[in-house]
């Protein structure tokens, strides 16, 4: 099984720069999105259905045109679960999650701190999501949660590790934070295979960032444990450029 993670920064605006034909191009069984910023309303699902995804799940949020996840499969899963039941997570549409036989996919759009009103929103659901997370796997243990965590782990993933230390995002709170989510029984995918320095997800719109590669690598791929031996591989597809992050794929042996 191919899977794939993409923040697009606006689904709509991701169409318009040919997000659907290089979808077709990697040809991935299952994509996960973030930050779709639209309804499903104001969608042709039909474009997707022609390119291959006729089985595909719009989980937006409350307020218009803000985050918001998506998940389009080739095939259709067992099961589809909108949000985790936690109601200030599911008002701005952060988890989507799809069963495929033993294994289950969930698209995550974890809060950014840019604030700290938004700083302490995010603390508050990145615990309540471990809490979350804790439970699922004690029926459903083959759990991958990929999408845009809004964190660096450790310096290597940040271009700028020691002026970026006081910014969110490379926090300490946050960085130990995903080191113990990873301690609970996820494997960082790429990691596993990659343990290279300037591999990164996102870049600033701002003084060339992209080009410069002065980005930070925010999109992950957790594998919980019991998946480790069906690892195959993990990579940053970093030559799409339809939004200010890139897509990660990962394969698992099904």
């Amino acid at each position: 099984m191919k899977i794939v993670s993409y923040n697009v920064n606006g689904i709509r605006a991701a169409l318009k720069k040919g997000f659907l034909e290089w979808l077709q191009s990697v040809n991935p069984d299952v994509i996960c999105l973030q930050e779709i910023k639209a309804n499903e309303d104001q969608l042709d699902l039909s474009l997707f259905e022609a390119a291959g995804y006729s089985h595909n799940y719009w989980y937006s949020a409350q307020k218009k045109g803000y985050s918001g996840v998506a998940i389009l499969s080739k095939t259709k899963p067992d099961h589809i679960e909108f949000g985790t039941g936690i109601d200030y997570m599911d008002f701005e549409g952060r988890n989507l999650r799809a069963d495929f036989g033993d294994i289950s996919i969930m698209s995550m759009y974890l809060p950014s701190g840019s604030n700290m009103d938004r700083l302490e929103f995010k603390l508050t659901y990145m615990a309540d999501f471990q809490k979350y997370a804790n439970e699922f796997c004690k029926t459903r243990p083959n759990l991958i949660v990929l999408g845009d965590y809004n964190i660096c782990h450790e310096p290597i993933d940040i271009h700028n590790p020691v002026g970026l230390k006081n910014v969110s995002g490379f926090l300490p709170v946050e960085r130990e934070w995903i080191g113990d989510f990873m301690k609970s029984g996820f494997i960082d995918s790429f990691r596993h295979f990659n343990k290279e320095p300037d591999n990164y997800t996102w870049w600033s719109y701002r003084a060339n960032s992209r080009n410069n590669n002065k980005g930070w690598r925010l999109d992950y791929a957790m594998v919980s444990e019991p998946l480790r031996d069906r690892l195959k591989r993990s990579v940053i597809l970093s030559e799409a450029k339809h939004s200010d992050h890139c897509p990660i794929l990962v394969e698992i042996d099904t």
